[in-house]
């Protein structure tokens, strides 16, 4: 990835949510390679360990990184009060966990509806509602919450977290105005067709397919965990200070 350097980011605290491995794991490298702290929670402990290695050797620093099941609040709770007396007050939270099952709406039960929700936006408000008052103590700071496309284009397969991802950017706005005579900024990010590994192993193993819709782009490069990357750092920089209460579309000008 082109490195812009952000050297305000450096020695500051950001914490991230699925960040273990797609473009969570993005976000880990790049806050990393401007020298911030950074811890990142994740049920899948695997991935979370060998990342902090991969991270450490790249960078130098190892991330700290809290295992955590995000449907168990107490858990998140818990998690984020371990990153703050490990590292201090975060100036940075990138609310990335989510998971885009693909549904048959005439079969979705309500436990599976309250799972989506789950998985896609409480961890959302309530990682946020705790992260608040760290922001509020250092004076200022910058929640980015991770929207999708997929509510914008009206995706049939993905009802329960098209619902999910626009109330994302409902919050987003609430919040932003809530929080902002504190300097707290709160934008989100739509990624557009980002295949990571696990996009190409459950949704897109056809490369054709890829090419038809990656042809709906205005720009035709393919979009990677990294694009996704960039507008983050952007946003929890100081370049965006009076930036707030936006949705960014990261996704090639997809029509």
């Amino acid at each position: 990835m082109t490195e812009t350097s952000y050297s305000g980011l450096a020695g500051r605290v950001v914490l991230i949510t699925g960040g273990a491995s797609g473009i969570g794991a993005a976000f880990v490298h790049a806050f990393a390679a401007q020298g911030a702290r950074i811890a990142f929670v994740d049920i899948d402990t695997e991935a979370g360990e060998a990342l902090v290695e991969e991270v450490a050797d790249a960078s130098g620093s190892a991330p700290l990184f809290v295992p955590c099941d995000l449907l168990d609040i107490d858990a998140l709770r818990a998690a984020m009060a371990q990153v703050r007396g490990t590292l201090g007050d975060a100036a940075v939270l990138v609310n990335n966990a989510a998971n885009d099952q693909r549904q048959v709406l005439s079969e979705v039960t309500p436990a599976e509806f309250d799972w989506m929700i789950g998985v896609n936006l409480k961890h959302v408000f309530f990682a946020a509602q705790a992260i608040v008052p760290q922001m509020q103590a250092r004076g200022g700071g910058s929640i980015i919450n991770m929207s999708s496309v997929a509510w914008m284009r009206g995706a049939p397969a993905l009802p329960a977290y098209a619902a999910a991802k626009a109330a994302i950017v409902g919050f987003t706005n609430s919040l932003a105005r809530l929080v902002g005579p504190d300097r707290i900024r709160v934008n989100a990010i739509a990624p557009g067709m980002v295949i990571t590994e696990r996009q190409r192993r459950l949704w897109f193993p056809d490369e054709q397919k890829i090419g038809e819709l990656r042809s709906r782009q205005a720009i035709p490069d393919a979009l990677t965990p990294d694009d996704i990357a960039r507008m983050a750092l952007f946003l929890a920089s100081d370049e965006s200070q009076r930036i707030t209460r936006q949705c960014f579309q990261v996704d090639g000008g997809l029509g």
